[in-house]
């Protein structure tokens, strides 16, 4: 089904992007935002996608892309990058919009960072010549710093939201990952993870969409505050 990754993205971003026009949500407000967000990650994640997939440290099933590839990466997977961030996105502040109490308390929001922080350090130290393992934790202990010390607002939000999205991610991720199909439409080398896998998906996955989505808010929330801050005559 060469398809079928290409239906995957599609899939993720058309009901999200028809509900960006709901009279209520009116989330076409934050595209210009979101999308300035997108690119800026994309110009982090596209690289590190490129060089691991050139390291062959995962890879991509011919039988489910379309055969266009673009700087070696499928282009479903360059959408991939832009349907899955837009598609969460909207999530996230739909929850904040039907559910805007539904955060955390301060001390709550920093013990959790503190121990994520703390278990993803012991993890780096352990596993250090695991190059998925260490290079994606080391990313989400830079970013949660960041973020602690920087919008830390965000994040008593985005650990919850976060658990809601777990859920359309443990679908497409599990399906890219050979859930349901005959073969993976993405592959990954156990020797450069923790071979621990949540159904089908690399644990490591998990905290690659949390940084991903995690990045694409932080910068969201920057650039929506800057566009929307009056200019002084």
């Amino acid at each position: 089904m060469t398809n079928l990754y290409l239906l995957l993205d599609i899939g993720s971003i058309a009901v999200p992007l028809i509900f960006s026009f709901h009279p209520k949500l009116k989330f076409y407000k934050k595209w210009n935002a979101l999308f300035l967000a997108i690119a800026i990650m994309m110009c982090l994640f596209i690289p590190w996608d490129i060089i691991f997939t050139n390291k062959g440290i995962w890879g991509f099933n011919t039988t489910y892309f379309s055969g266009i590839t673009l700087l070696a990466l499928p282009l479903e997977e360059w959408l991939f990058f832009i349907c899955i961030p837009f598609a969460c996105m909207f999530t996230h502040y739909s929850l904040l919009y039907f559910f805007p109490s539904a955060k955390l308390e301060n001390n709550q929001s920093t013990n959790i960072t503190r121990l994520l922080i703390s278990v993803l350090v012991l993890l780096c130290v352990t596993f250090y010549d695991k190059w998925y393992t260490l290079i994606n934790f080391l990313y989400a202990i830079i970013l949660l710093v960041l973020v602690k010390y920087k919008a830390n607002h965000l994040l008593k939000h985005y650990y919850l939201t976060f658990l809601v999205m777990l859920i359309p991610f443990f679908i497409v991720n599990g399906i890219l990952t050979g859930s349901g199909i005959e073969h993976q439409v993405v592959w990954y080398n156990n020797a450069e993870n923790l071979g621990i896998r949540l159904g089908t998906i690399p644990i490591e996955d998990v905290v690659y969409a949390f940084t991903m989505l995690l990045t694409v808010l932080a910068l969201t929330d920057y650039f929506d505050k800057r566009f929307s801050t009056p200019k002084a005559i």
